[in-house]
């Protein structure tokens, strides 16, 4: 009777496993096909917590205590895995979408005549907002690659090719940029 009780109350490794992996696939789901990150910090985030709390509560009144180690350590890897993806959120976001789609996109802006302005080749690449306060993120296609500098920089300003000043631009490839614009600024409306 000892040993079976025993064996049930062990430490199960796979669970903090599981949720290193689908702390990854979850986030990363949202991040492509979901353009506000906030949804996964206020939604995302407390829903699977409580879950994993009420789970190791469960465990602990059953008096499970190597169970309820296990499902606290994956709460655990949730949090610490969550704090670095959401903070890179954009970036993250911003990679997955270009390893998917790359392609139509590529061959959406190139299908583009070249603009009589002097600005560099671009489409709507992604965009969040509400209450008319949007923010606007486009994908350039740089065929001199002058955008590298402004995308190792991380710094905001305005650089050529680009009609308005941008908040960041992230280097997707050579020759291919993500540039976010200032909230309440697009392509063809500069503050």
């Amino acid at each position: 009777m000892i040993e079976k009780a025993s064996e049930a109350d062990t430490y199960n490794w796979r669970l903090p496993l599981v949720a290193l992996l689908s702390t990854t696939v979850i986030f990363l789901i949202f991040a492509i096909f979901q353009p506000e990150s906030l949804i996964y910090l206020f939604f995302v985030v407390p829903i699977i917590s409580i879950f994993l709390v009420v789970l190791a509560v469960v465990s602990a009144i059953a008096k499970k205590k190597r169970r309820c180690l296990a499902i606290l350590s994956m709460l655990a890897i949730f949090w610490l895995l969550s704090v670095p993806l959401f903070q890179n959120y954009s970036a993250v976001r911003s990679s997955a979408r270009w390893l998917i789609w790359s392609t139509d996109f590529k061959a959406k802006v190139t299908a583009q005549p070249i603009p009589a302005n002097g600005n560099v080749k671009h489409l709507d690449w992604d965009g969040w907002g509400w209450g008319g306060e949007n923010t606007e993120v486009y994908l350039v296609f740089d065929p001199t690659d002058s955008l590298s500098a402004a995308a190792k920089s991380h710094q905001p300003g305005k650089f050529n090719g680009l009609p308005c000043k941008v908040v960041l631009v992230l280097r997707l490839e050579r020759n291919w940029y993500a540039a976010q614009f200032y909230t309440g600024t697009d392509w063809d409306h500069c503050n």
